[in-house]
């Protein structure tokens, strides 16, 4: 569904350097990475909206050779509505509806009365949850094949939150829609995301099966001592504390010392990013 090749953007001061990931299709993919990691950079770069180098793919056509082919498949959902503020939920629907060739005003209606929005209601009135439901109404009118998410959820109570995660299960059902989902909230990830892509300073860190990444690093902690000349390169984003250290070390990079003489724990999400981070600090 989304193909993401060597895609590059530089900026004073921040570079988006060669990011590659590929999104198959009837998947959830989290795009994670601190604030200034390359996330909105990168979802801009996938609606054209800015210039890059590199080549991205929706569905097998070129965002920019094929754009108004793509901006048709493509729905978009961003922590804010971008609607007019004084508009009414109804010409929200008029007005979105002109420049789809699949718009369906029936769908859009529905999908309202489902997430429980009232067209009369005026876009400055909804709430930050209202506000992205309306964005999935009119994504889905669309019948969009590729949400993409960013940050759709901050701000949210816990029971948006969870409302929206069964959205966009429900969203890739039928095996043929993907979602990239741009998030800080790994709560969200451990319980949607089929893939995760980490970025890190511009840069991918990680991108592959959300179950792999968990199995694949242990936090390590003990005497920095006993540490030798090999695992300081083998180990990310080390942090000593007088006399002990801790880190992240891949599994396999482990299995070569003697685990008697540290103690390890499996990294969850927000681990991996935390060190990433260090790593590159």
């Amino acid at each position: 569904m989304l193909n993401i090749t060597n895609l590059c953007k530089e900026y004073e001061g921040f570079k988006l350097d060669n990011v590659s990931f590929y999104l198959p299709k009837g998947y959830i993919m989290g795009l994670v990475g601190k604030n200034g990691a390359g996330k909105s950079t990168t979802i801009k770069s996938i609606m054209n909206i800015l210039d890059f180098q590199g080549e991205i793919l929706v569905n097998g056509h070129g965002n920019i050779a094929d754009e108004m082919m793509v901006k048709q498949a493509v729905g978009v959902v961003v922590d804010l509505p971008f609607f007019p503020i004084t508009f009414t939920l109804e010409q929200v629907g008029k007005y979105a509806g002109a420049f789809y060739e699949n718009w369906d005003r029936d769908t859009y209606y529905n999908l309202l009365n489902k997430f429980g929005l009232s067209s009369k209601k005026k876009v400055s009135e909804l709430s930050r949850g209202m506000g992205v439901k309306l964005q999935l109404a009119v994504a889905l009118s669309h019948k969009a094949r590729l949400l993409v998410l960013d940050e759709p959820t901050s701000g949210l109570d816990p029971v948006a939150r969870d409302e929206l995660m069964d959205i966009l299960m429900e969203f890739i059902e039928d095996g043929e829609n993907s979602v990239l989902f741009s998030t800080h909230i790994s709560a969200d990830l451990e319980k949607i995301a089929d893939y995760v892509t980490i970025l890190s300073n511009g840069k991918v860190f990680y991108t592959g099966e959300k179950d792999i990444l968990m199995e694949q690093y242990d936090i390590i902690k003990g005497d920095y001592s006993k540490v030798d000349d090999k695992m300081k390169k083998d180990l990310i984003g080390l942090r000593r504390y007088g006399d002990s250290f801790e880190a992240m070390i891949s599994k396999e990079n482990y299995k070569s010392y003697d685990a008697n003489l540290f103690q390890t724990e499996s990294a969850k999400i927000d681990d991996v990013l935390i060190y990433a981070e260090r790593s590159d600090g």
